[in-house]
């Protein structure tokens, strides 16, 4: 039986005109599901095909998101939080210990302040006692854009977290624990959200996109879709280590192997399973680039984010994007809430080209308003179809989440 929906255009026109009956199929998928609290999404678009090529269970990056996008947020917090606790009022955010990254607390202060706006007393966070000196417990920072941020150290207290004996009625993780902080969750009597057992500790890109692969293949039989149109092809590799050369050549046989299964031309992604912050990747045409690979790129694959060392990697398709900022190459980032799109922004990067990494030196940020767009066209525009593809890869992050949890 042929595929209803087999090109580029066929799957912008179908997201178009049955976007509701889309979203109920989504809605149904999530029900019963761990749905992260919020989440981001990378997405590449080429002539061809959409593919989410990285999903952010603990997103920063806020500050990145137009106004109208945030104000327009608060019905989704407030109904997320609500159905955690429906009478929370006192939210903490557990931060990541990168405090000296004046970026990353403009996203704290922009991500704080929306949720103030939702109705919430909000405070920052943090287990890391390295970060205090003194005997102090509370450090106070000012941002790039000059907000004043304060930071809390939690302790733990009958299996609660409280900060000089106040407890919170929610505490909602924006720390990625690539650096696993020492504590038994299992026993944390404490709400927090999203799950911290789905830290770089313990996620791996590969079991992402595995689920992802499921979701999409249950979606295009559904609906008669080619699910070539919606992913990126990939292979998972482990057993690797990349200062003593350690399984590169089967590494190389492997990117090899997915180049025979791609277009021709395209360049691979080789990505560390555990890497964030565009970390840990390198972008190739030929395995030999792999097994050729010298010592300082061999470092830059070796070690991550809070000196993390990368054992496992994804290698992914590489998806040429067709979008440009000002001229350069970009891509799409959006946020969720709860599985719902509530914004986003474009990445470019002057410095790289449309088939490379772009989460690296030289990035912008063009802010990305979904509700200009849902006001002005009511869908009927491609930016429906990077909303339908953030649920559907939320929705392999949910399945992620489940499994983690039960296991």
């Amino acid at each position: 039986m042929s595929l209803q929906y087999q090109s580029k255009e066929d799957l912008e026109k179908f997201v178009c005109s049955r976007w509701n009956e889309i979203n109920s199929y989504l809605e149904k998928e999530l029900d019963g599901l761990p749905v992260p609290f919020y989440s981001s999404v990378d997405i590449r678009e080429s002539k061809t095909k959409y593919a989410p090529v990285d999903l952010n269970l603990y997103p920063a990056g806020f500050n990145n998101l137009c106004q109208l996008d945030l104000d327009a947020s608060l019905n989704h917090f407030e109904m997320a939080i609500s159905k955690i606790s429906s009478d929370a009022k006192r939210v903490g955010i557990i931060v990541e210990s990168h405090t000296k990254n004046l970026f990353y607390l403009d996203h704290l202060a922009h991500l704080g302040q929306t949720l103030k706006a939702a109705g919430y007393e909000v405070s920052f966070c943090s287990l890391d006692e390295n970060l205090f000196v003194d005997g102090t417990d509370k450090l106070s920072l000012i941002s790039q854009s000059k907000f004043d941020i304060d930071i809390l150290l939690l302790e733990l207290k009958e299996q609660k977290l409280i900060y000089q004996d106040q407890e919170f009625d929610l505490l909602i993780m924006n720390n990625d624990q690539s650096n696993p902080i020492d504590i038994n969750w299992d026993n944390l009597k404490t709400p927090i959200h999203p799950s911290p057992k789905a830290g770089w500790f313990r996620r791996k890109k590969t079991s992402h996109f595995e689920k992802y692969q499921e979701v999409i293949l249950k979606f295009c039989d559904n609906f008669s879709i080619d699910p070539n149109l919606l992913m990126a092809g990939f292979i998972a590799k482990d057993g690797l280590d990349f200062l003593s050369k350690e399984g590169l050549e089967e590494l190389g046989s492997s990117v090899d192997e997915l180049l025979t299964r791609i277009p021709k031309g395209s360049k691979v992604f080789v990505k560390a399973d555990q890497g964030t912050y565009g970390m840990g990747i390198s972008v190739v045409e030929s395995g030999e680039e792999i097994v050729s690979m010298n010592r300082k790129k061999r470092n830059k694959m070796d070690i991550g984010k809070n000196k993390i060392k990368f054992n496992s990697v994804i290698i992914q398709e590489g998806v040429d994007s067709i979008l440009t900022y000002d001229g350069h190459p970009a891509e799409v980032t959006i946020y969720l809430i709860a599985g719902c799109p509530i914004g986003g922004f474009v990445r470019a990067n002057e410095k790289k080209g449309s088939g490379d990494n772009l989460n690296s030196q030289g990035m912008v940020f063009k802010k990305y308003c979904i509700s200009e767009i849902k006001e002005n066209t009511d869908h009927q525009s491609k930016e429906a179809v990077y909303s339908i593809i953030a649920r559907l890869s939320t929705l392999a992050g949910a399945l992620e989440i489940k499994e983690i949890i039960n296991n």
